[in-house]
C-alpha cells in the first residue's frame, strides 16, 4: 500500500513539473482547436524524445532542438557551399606555382595522373592562372585563339567565355575584366566582362596538332598577358610554369576543414556576389564576413558529423542518382548526364536543383553555359558512368568492354578517361595517361567503323591499343567526351554501348 502511494506521489510530482497535473479549466471564450495545430507534450522524433509544457520545450528539449538545428545547417552548408570550397582549393593549387596575375600554369606535355584535379582529361592542353583584382582597377587579359576558355569567379559563378565559344570567336583578343564596385569609364576596344569577386579562375584548353600540344603552348606563351588597365602601355612580364608530371593539389576537403575553406572565401570577397540564402546558412554555423570562425568543441563535433554525412550524400547523389533526369536512357542505361535539366546554373522552371548542383561540384569543375547548351560542332559534351550494364559498381580488378558504334557524332574526336572515385582525379596506374581517344596511333577499328574499348588490370590479348588500365582493389568511374558534338548526340539517335563485364 505504501509503495502504491509513493508511486502515485511521484506521478503527481512529475505531472506538476510538466504542467499537466490536470486539464486546464474551460474558459468562456474557449473554442475547439482544429487538429494539427497544437503540439503534444511529448514527441518522438529522429533526434530523440522531446517534452513540452503546453507547447514550450523543457531545457533538455531546447538543447536537443538546437543541436539538431545546428547539424541541419552544417549539413546544408556542406551541400550548398561545396563549390565555394572547391574554388578555394583551386586558388591555392595554382598559387603554389607563383604569384597571381603574372604566373600561368601550363601542362606542356598534357596533364597526367600525378595532378589532383577534378575530372581533367588526357587530351586537352590545360592552361590556367589566378586573376587577383583590386578595387577600382580593371584588369586586361590578352587571350590566345582557338581555345576553350572560361573565367569563373571566386564563388564559382560564371563570368565569361573566350576562344571558340567566346565573343572573340576563336580569334583571341583583349578582355577587360571589371572588378566589384568599379564606377570609372570603360574604354573601347575590349571584350568587357564584369565579375562580382576580386579573385577569379581563368582556364583555357588548347588542342593538340598532329598529336602534339606544342603549338598550343607556344601560342599561349607568345600572346597571353595579364595586367592592370593602367599598365597597358608597359605590361609586366608573364611567367609560364610547366606543371606536367608534377604533383599539384586543387581538390577541396571532404571533412571538417571544408568549412574553413568556405570561410576563407567569405572573408575575401564581397557578400553581394553570393546567394543570400547560402550566406545565411554559412552564417548560421559561424561563417560570417568580418568575424573569426572559431567553433567550440560542441559545434566542431556537429560540423565534423555533418561533413561526414555531406560527403556520403554527394557521393551517393552523383554515383547512384534517383532522379531520372540524370539518365540518358532511363531504365535502360547507366550512362549519366552531368547537366540534368539542361542548365549550367541548375535552375529549371525557376527552381534550383540543389542536389544536382552539390553533386556536380563534388565531381567536376568549370562552369560555363556552353557545357549545357546545344551547340552543334563546337565545345564538348559528356556522359559519365560508375556502374556496368548490370548496375554493379565498376571494379578495378575486373575486365570490361564498351562498344562504340560507328558514326560517332563528334566533328573533332571522342575519348574515354578513367577517374579515382576518392580524388575524382585521373586514376593513377602504371600508365601516365589513364585514357584513350580515337586519335591514338594503332587503335583497332572494326570493319563497320565501330570500336571496342577495354578497361581492366591487364589488356586482353591483341587489344593493347584499345585498352585502359584499372587498379585491382579500387573502384573507378569514367567520362566519355565528344568534341564538336553533332545532332545525333542531342537527338539520342546514336547510342553509346553499355560497359559490359568480360567473363
Amino acid at each position: 500500500m505504501k509503495k502504491m502511494a509513493t508511486t502515485v506521489m511521484v506521478a503527481v510530482l512529475m505531472a506538476a513539473s510538466f504542467g499537466w497535473a490536470k486539464e486546464p479549466p474551460k474558459m468562456k471564450m474557449a473554442t475547439e482547436i482544429p487538429p494539427g495545430i497544437a503540439t503534444p507534450d511529448k514527441l518522438e522524433t529522429r533526434f530523440g524524445a522531446l517534452k513540452f509544457f503546453d507547447g514550450v520545450p523543457d531545457k533538455k528539449t531546447v538543447q536537443k532542438v538546437y543541436d539538431q538545428l545546428d547539424y541541419q545547417h552544417a549539413f546544408q552548408a556542406f551541400l550548398s557551399g561545396i563549390q565555394i570550397a572547391s574554388m578555394d582549393a583551386m586558388r591555392k593549387g595554382i598559387l603554389e606555382f607563383g604569384p597571381a596575375n603574372t604566373t600561368a600554369v601550363l601542362f606542356e606535355d598534357l596533364m597526367d595522373s600525378k595532378a589532383l584535379f577534378l575530372t581533367a582529361n588526357t587530351t586537352s592542353v590545360y592552361m590556367m592562372l589566378w586573376l587577383q583584382m583590386q578595387k577600382g582597377e580593371p584588369m586586361v587579359i590578352e587571350t590566345p585563339p582557338d581555345v576553350l576558355g572560361i573565367i569563373d569567379d571566386h564563388w564559382f559563378r560564371y563570368v565569361a567565355d573566350f576562344g571558340r565559344l567566346g565573343p572573340d570567336k576563336s580569334q583571341g583578343g583583349k578582355f577587360l575584366i571589371i572588378p566589384p564596385g568599379y564606377e570609372g569609364t570603360i574604354p573601347e576596344g575590349y571584350h568587357v566582362a564584369r565579375t562580382k569577386t576580386f579573385g577569379n579562375w581563368v582556364i583555357w584548353r588548347g588542342f593538340q596538332v598532329d598529336g602534339s600540344p606544342k603549338p598550343a603552348i607556344e601560342t599561349t606563351k607568345k600572346i597571353v598577358r595579364v595586367y592592370p588597365l593602367s599598365q597597358k602601355d608597359n605590361p609586366p612580364k608573364m611567367t609560364f610554369v610547366n606543371a606536367s608530371g608534377k604533383f599539384v593539389n586543387t581538390i577541396h576537403r571532404m571533412d571538417y576543414k571544408i568549412y574553413e575553406e568556405m570561410n576563407e572565401v567569405v572573408q575575401a570577397e564581397p557578400s553581394d556576389g553570393e546567394n543570400p540564402e547560402i550566406l545565411g546558412v554559412l552564417a548560421s554555423i559561424g561563417i560570417k564576413k568580418g568575424q573569426p570562425f572559431k567553433p567550440d568543441a560542441r559545434m566542431k563535433k556537429i560540423l565534423t558529423d555533418a561533413a561526414n554525412a555531406g560527403a556520403a550524400t554527394v557521393k551517393t547523389i552523383w554515383s547512384s542518382p534517383r532522379d531520372e533526369m540524370f539518365y540518358f536512357h532511363p531504365g535502360e542505361s547507366n550512362w549519366l548526364n552531368p547537366f540534368p535539366g539542361g542548365s549550367y546554373s541548375w535552375v529549371v522552371h525557376g527552381a534550383s536543383l540543389l542536389d544536382v548542383r552539390a553533386g556536380f561540384h563534388f565531381y567536376a569543375t568549370g562552369i560555363t553555359p556552353a557545357m549545357a547548351l546545344k551547340i552543334i560542332g563546337k565545345g564538348s559534351k559528356y556522359a559519365y558512368a560508375f556502374k556496368d550494364a548490370d548496375s554493379n559498381t565498376l571494379d578495378g580488378g575486373k575486365t570490361y568492354k564498351v562498344h562504340v558504334p560507328p558514326n560517332v557524332p563528334a566533328k573533332d574526336f571522342w575519348s574515354f578517361t578513367l577517374y579515382d572515385n576518392q580524388t575524382r582525379s585521373m586514376l593513377q596506374t602504371d600508365e601516365r595517361f589513364p585514357g584513350i581517344d580515337n586519335n591514338k596511333p594503332g587503335m583497332i577499328k572494326n570493319a563497320d567503323g565501330s570500336y571496342d574499348v577495354y578497361f581492366g588490370p591487364k589488356a586482353p590479348k591483341g587489344q593493347e591499343n584499345n585498352w585502359v588500365q584499372s587498379v585491382p582493389g579500387k573502384s573507378w568511374s569514367v567520362i566519355f567526351r565528344l568534341y564538336g558534338p553533332l545532332d545525333a548526340w542531342y537527338e539520342k539517335t546514336w547510342r553509346l554501348g553499355e560497359i559490359e563485364s568480360v567473363k
